[in-house]
C-alpha cells in the first residue's frame, strides 16, 4: 500500500502527472526554491525542566512524553536532526520537540501538509553529515531545492495524498480486524 503513495507522489513531484485549473487550463510553471526562503526551522530544546500537561513531546523516536508548555502551535512538519532522519512527521497543535528533532514554521507560499509530502520525497539519507549516527544540520536542510506549485495546485496534491493516506489507514484497520477474526474462528474451529 506504502509504495502506491510512494508511486503517485513520485509522478505528482517529477511532474510527469499534473491536475488542471477549472476549465481544464494548465497550472502555472512550478518554481524551484530552497528550504530556507520558504520556511523557518526551528530546533528543538530540553523538556525536563517542564511539569507534566497536555502537550506531546517528540523526538526522532516518536511521542516522548506530554508537558505544560510548548515550542510551537500551529501546522508543522519535522525532521530528525540526529538519528532517524528519514522519517518526516506532520503535526497541527502545540508541540514540542527535543533537540534530535527540528519543526518547521513561518511557511512563505506554502502549506505546511505540502511542505509534509515533499519532505518524505526527499531522500534525507543523501544529506547525512556524519559516518556514524546519521545527522543533518540546519544550514544543509535550508540549502535544499525543492520544486513548488502555487497554492492552488499545492492543495489539490496534498488532498489526493491525504486522502490516499487516510484510505491505507482504513484498510489497515480492516486487515488487522480480519486476521483478528481469523484467529478467533480457527482457535474455536475444533471445539
Amino acid at each position: 500500500m506504502q509504495s502506491l503513495i510512494k508511486g503517485i507522489s513520485e509522478k505528482l513531484f517529477s511532474q510527469s502527472i499534473r491536475f488542471k485549473r477549472d476549465y481544464e487550463t494548465d497550472f502555472p510553471k512550478w518554481e524551484i526554491k530552497k528550504l530556507g526562503k520558504i520556511l523557518t526551522i526551528g530546533n528543538g530544546k530540553d523538556y525536563k525542566h517542564l511539569g507534566e500537561g497536555t502537550v506531546p513531546v517528540f523526538g526522532t523516536g516518536g511521542l516522548m512524553t506530554y508537558v505544560n508548555s510548548f515550542l510551537y502551535d500551529g501546522e508543522t512538519v519535522c525532521i530528525g536532526r540526529k538519528g532517524t532522519i528519514d522519517k518526516p512527521m506532520y503535526y497541527q497543535g502545540k508541540i514540542w520537540t527535543v533537540d534530535t528533532l527540528f519543526f518547521t514554521h513561518s511557511f512563505l507560499n506554502v502549506l505546511p501538509k505540502f511542505i509534509f509530502y515533499v519532505f518524505k520525497a526527499i531522500n534525507w539519507k543523501e544529506h547525512n553529515e556524519a559516518s556514524g549516527v546519521p545527522s543533518l544540520s540546519k544550514s544543509t536542510v535550508e540549502k535544499i531545492p525543492v520544486k513548488i506549485p502555487n497554492i492552488l495546485e499545492q492543495r489539490k496534491i496534498s488532498d489526493l495524498l491525504s486522502a490516499i493516506e487516510e484510505k491505507i489507514g482504513i484498510e489497515r484497520i480492516l486487515l488487522t480486524n480480519y486476521q483478528k477474526q481469523r484467529e478467533f474462528l480457527v482457535a474455536h474451529l475444533f471445539i
